[in-house]
């Protein structure tokens, strides 16, 4: 041991350099990550030219008027009821939009006391309009974000193959969320129709006691009509759009392969 210290001279001794004293920069917890995908980064709009790019444009407009179609719909129930005398007839209106729920409206029909009475609707069919809603905007989203990519890290989308594996999987995903989401918000429909349907209301006991209502009225559902058809509509465009991510991925190309020798 004291052979091996004769040799040593602190003063002499020179540390390994570090890596400041070399000039790098010192690792950060996520500085990596976002370097890597700022260096990688590369506009390239040429892929909306192509059928997998247009299909994302297709898919946000489509989401877009479907969540609108909904959003924007209202309509009303109008109620013409007789009172006892000498009050007037009147005429009670109930207004509904999204997201439908029918049994939160009530109106007081004013007739001359005790003969006053209650009018309400029935039925919840919030549930079924925001699950609707959801998948839209997620729709949106995962459009907006996949276009996104498309544009500024196709190159990125090329090399490494789990990405396109995660985007047809996402694909897969929003196509079964938009057949769910369509199926149960045209049941919600068909259950709007049928507890505003005037036949039915008029045979209900609020309206039946005493021929309380003269008629009932309601509006067009072509707006609901039209918000259910652009549901499937965009169950079919996500589910068309599998064929052309399916071929970025590596199963495509690896069945492409063997082809592609037989024919050389």
């Amino acid at each position: 041991m004291a052979s091996q210290l004769q040799g040593y001279d602190p003063e002499t001794q020179q540390d390994m350099p570090s890596q400041y004293d070399t000039g790098m920069q010192p690792p950060g917890p996520s500085g990596g990550l976002l370097q890597n995908l700022k260096s990688s980064m590369q506009i390239n709009l040429d892929i909306f030219r192509e059928p997998r790019g247009v299909m994302r444009i297709i898919h946000f407009v489509f989401s877009l008027f479907a969540i609108i179609s909904i959003c924007s719909y209202d309509n009303e129930v109008t109620f013409s009821v007789k009172c006892p005398p000498p009050a007037p007839a009147n005429v009670v209106k109930f207004p509904y939009d999204y997201p439908f729920k029918l049994d939160h409206l009530s109106r007081q029909v004013a007739c001359t006391h005790p003969a006053d009475r209650y009018l309400t609707l029935y039925g919840d069919f919030s549930s079924d309009a925001e699950f609707f809603v959801a998948v839209g905007v997620l729709s949106l989203l995962g459009a907006a974000a996949a276009a996104t990519g498309y544009a500024l890290y196709e190159a990125k989308y090329q090399s490494n193959p789990l990405i396109p594996l995660a985007d047809f999987g996402g694909t897969a995903l929003l196509a079964l969320l938009w057949l769910s989401a369509s199926a149960a918000w045209a049941n919600g429909l068909s259950g709007i129709k049928h507890s505003t349907d005037p036949g039915i209301l008029m045979r209900t006991v609020q309206c039946a006691k005493d021929d309380f209502c003269t008629t009932v009225t309601t509006g067009s559902f072509s707006g609901l009509n039209t918000s259910v058809i652009l549901g499937f509509l965009n169950f079919f465009l996500w589910t068309a759009d599998l064929w052309f991510v399916y071929k970025e991925t590596p199963w495509f190309k690896m069945r492409q392969q063997p082809l592609d020798q037989q024919i050389n």
